[in-house]
């Protein structure tokens, strides 16, 4: 996949329409099958879900504080967030966290150099990074409910991966 520049506006409103996306994909996975295991992974379909939604937040949490600890990505779900139904509303309330973040934000905002667990980090390298990570995500979400028998409703918004540094493995 080509990986070019796009502006911290696009990267934007990709991470929202990814997010919006996990949230309505994680919202039809029945109650029993959400600690599935996903393939070769010590991971529950619930806790990649959640994991989604948390990397989001913690981009603009990183932010906002100018630092990002890997602890952040490492948060399982909450116990109540049992059901998809309820994972989804989290994601609904991260999405809306987003939105007002990039209202508020100014265009130099991704100029400045944030702590990331791995090394420092422009604003805007950040933010590609972090789309990036939902997409795959997404992606291995979406094969992993096709792979249990449970087809999703809608197709993977491809259109929204071009451009990003995603990886040609879906594992």
């Amino acid at each position: 996949m080509t990986v070019g520049r796009l502006s911290a506006q696009e990267l934007g409103r990709r991470l929202d329409r990814i997010l919006g996306a996990t949230e309505r994909l994680i919202a039809d996975v029945p109650d029993e099958r959400m600690d599935d295991k996903l393939p070769s992974r010590d991971r529950t379909l619930r806790d990649l879900a959640y994991h989604v939604f948390r990397l989001a937040l913690a981009f603009a949490d990183g932010m906002d504080r100018g630092r990002l600890p890997r602890e952040w990505l490492a948060e399982p779900a909450p116990a109540a967030l049992r059901d998809g139904r309820a994972v989804g509303r989290y994601g609904a309330l991260v999405r809306g966290r987003l939105t007002g973040w990039f209202e508020g934000a100014a265009p130099r905002e991704f100029e400045r150099t944030i702590d990331v667990y791995d090394g420092p980090q422009s604003g805007h390298e950040l933010l590609a990074r972090s789309t990036a990570h939902a997409a795959q995500h997404l992606r291995q979400l979406h094969a992993s409910l096709e792979g249990l028998a449970l087809p999703p409703r809608a197709p993977l918004p491809v259109e929204d991966f071009e451009g990003l540094a995603l990886p040609e493995s879906l594992w």
